[in-house]
């Protein structure tokens, strides 16, 4: 491929491990592509992909990958596609023996390389040793002195291992845990023959690639305004045109559902991200200079990406074997849904099991889901939910189940469970950490036996994230009235290891004005009342409209150890779009998306 070349249309077919089988296959045939990327890991699926290693040592990769490109490798070679994954998860060299069996059975010649040197496991005593001591990103909490074994341990490499691979003739390239973002930066670097100071170029590719990553969240899948969309019931998958200063148009096959608009990829650009200035190894993007503007239908241009030199330490996804959960939820029905809630929690948690304290951690929800006067029975119900974690797997499986069990029979009115396993389940705790990029020695490994290094780029020291500064709210318009948040502003909520991020967006220039001058971090606490003693962090995107939070600590010690009922905040967002609060009269004009809302609501204009 030319690096003299227009256009590099980028598409991807997988924002995760179990993500739309077909895809790939929709993109290959939907339209002109010259790269197909897939994206399937993530925090969790590296302690999924690790279990399954323990079963079967050849293991540890996207299995579904494998069944994807049975369908679609033939047309990728014959049209000059070029694939590039990160499904190689925790064995990408098992993943490439895999794919060149394939490709001999379905009698295909394919150049396959696969990327090594993420994989730290074993260098951890090393590191150590050498003054590193993988600290807590949050905690600042050594390894050593939380005196935990960690069973996965891979560093977020960059996209230059990608390039390379490409530049030495490889039609697939399989990853292990590089960042999502790389699996465009590297083709792109590639195509137009950037280097490795082109950091303006860089981000930009950095911005097309968190665009990108999870596959229709682009074009409106898990969008705030979604009844607003057409044929929202199967979005399409993102595509990125990337020209050669950078910039991009992101769009999708035509045909495909739902829509790309400015609304629905700036959502995406809000999900899971910190502060503004957006770390990745080979370039540190500042989404804060992001410029979006239409193209077209289903076309939006991206443009004006800044950005600056990498960091010169690179983060590393470690994950220890955290113990044992298990939980049982109980239906409560009708009348006096509190008081069955305490004479359960009484019953079993203190008379059965003798008390909270009799585990390494007891979560107890009450999760009121009933309403009043209910006209159906199921409207009736509220859930009470019982977590217990601990070190000893017989205490929370099958004593835990037992005293479950014996307490049918003797309890409150109604009583039956909609939940309860017999069996512990183990569970893991993600630590993320740093490590110094010089300590680092990816490289390229071909099938014909070739091995390549990786380029490191220049690098220069990051100081540690600031929100912006603290804002002292402003005074409110007289003239307002109590509404959803909602009927305003959008949302996208991730997260973020142990936090969370709520990134919101307004939909006018006026609702934006409103929105900066009156969302600070104290409340946003008292809309998010699960915050209120956590650290709050606030940053500005004015170019999207847009104020994103982060709440440290939200979550836990991640997704896999978390006991909150919806353990990614993927709901977050939308929470928060619907809590009530004073909004500007004037900001529900006449014509305005929430202005039928507010008048069936209020009954007057």
């Amino acid at each position: 491929m030319s690096a003299t070349r227009d256009i590099l249309r980028i598409g991807n077919c997988s924002g995760y491990y179990g993500d739309r089988f077909a895809a790939a296959r929709e993109m290959v045939e939907g339209g002109p592509l010259d790269v197909l990327t897939g994206d399937y890991l993530a925090e969790l699926t590296m302690l999924i992909l690790w279990k399954a290693r323990r079963r079967d040592p050849a293991g540890g990769y996207a299995t579904t990958f494998l069944a994807q490109m049975e369908q679609v490798l033939g047309t990728c070679l014959d049209r000059n596609i070029k694939i590039v994954t990160n499904a190689g998860g925790l064995n990408p060299g098992g993943l490439a023996i895999e794919l060149g069996r394939l490709a001999t059975r379905l009698g295909l010649h394919p150049s396959i390389a696969h990327i090594e040197g993420d994989d730290l496991l074993d260098r951890i005593p090393e590191l150590q040793q050498q003054g590193h001591p993988l600290a807590h990103l949050s905690s600042g909490k050594s390894l050593a002195e939380a005196d935990v074994e960690p069973v996965t341990a891979n560093v977020y490499l960059g996209g230059w291992g990608i390039t390379e691979a490409l530049r030495a003739g490889a039609d697939i390239v399989v990853c292990p845990r590089v960042t999502d973002a790389s699996l465009v930066v590297g083709p792109a670097a590639w195509a137009f023959d950037w280097q490795l100071d082109d950091w303006d170029r860089l981000a930009g590719a950095v911005a097309a690639g968190h665009i990108l990553e999870c596959g229709p969240q682009a074009t409106g899948g898990n969008f705030s305004f979604f009844s607003e969309l057409p044929n929202r019931e199967r979005p399409g998958y993102p595509i990125a045109e990337i020209a050669a200063d950078g910039s991009f148009v992101i769009t999708k096959h035509a045909g495909t559902g739902g829509a790309v608009t400015a609304e629905t990829v700036t959502a995406q650009v809000l999900y899971e991200i910190g502060a503004p200035d957006y770390l990745n190894p080979d370039v540190v993007a500042r989404f804060d200079t992001i410029n979006l503007s239409g193209d077209g239908t289903d076309r939006v241009r991206v443009s004006g990406v800044r950005g600056l030199p990498a960091p010169d330490t690179a983060k590393v996804c470690l994950n220890y074997h955290g113990g044992y959960r298990n939980s049982a939820t109980f239906i409560l029905t009708g009348l006096d849904i509190e008081a069955k809630a305490d004479q359960a929690v009484r019953s079993l948690v203190i008379d059965g099991l003798g008390g909270p304290d009799t585990f390494a951690e007891t979560d107890i929800r009450l999760l009121r889901t009933d309403v009043f006067d209910a006209p159906e029975n199921v409207q009736a119900e509220a859930r009470l939910r019982i977590t217990v974690k601990d070190s000893d797997e017989h205490k929370v499986g099958r004593r835990f189940f037992n005293a479950v069990a014996e307490f049918g029979l003797s309890s409150y009115p109604g009583m039956y469970l909609e939940r309860a396993e017999r069996s512990a389940s183990a569970y893991g705790v993600y630590w993320p950490t740093l490590v110094p990029v010089d300590v680092l020695s990816p490289e390229i490994v071909f099938q014909d036996g070739r091995r390549l290094p990786v380029p490191r780029p220049p690098t220069v020291r990051q100081d540690a994230p600031r929100g912006d500064a603290p804002r002292v709210p402003q005074a409110m318009d007289d003239d307002t009235i109590l509404a959803p948040l909602g009927w305003v502003v959008g949302a996208r909520s991730g997260d973020k290891g142990g936090d969370a991020n709520i990134g919101l967006w307004a939909r006018t220039d006026e609702a934006f004005e409103w929105l900066r001058n009156y969302l600070d971090e104290n409340r946003l606490r008292g809309l998010l009342t699960e915050a209120a003693e956590l650290v709050v962090e606030r940053y500005e995107l004015p170019n999207l409209r847009a104020v994103n939070f982060v709440v440290r600590g939200l979550l836990g010690d991640g997704v896999a150890a978390t006991t909150r009922p919806d353990p990614q905040a993927k709901g977050l967002g939308e929470y928060v779009r619907s809590r009530f609060v004073e909004i500007p009269r004037a900001l529900l004009h006449e014509g305005h998306a929430a202005a039928d809302q507010y008048r069936e609501a209020v009954g007057t204009r």
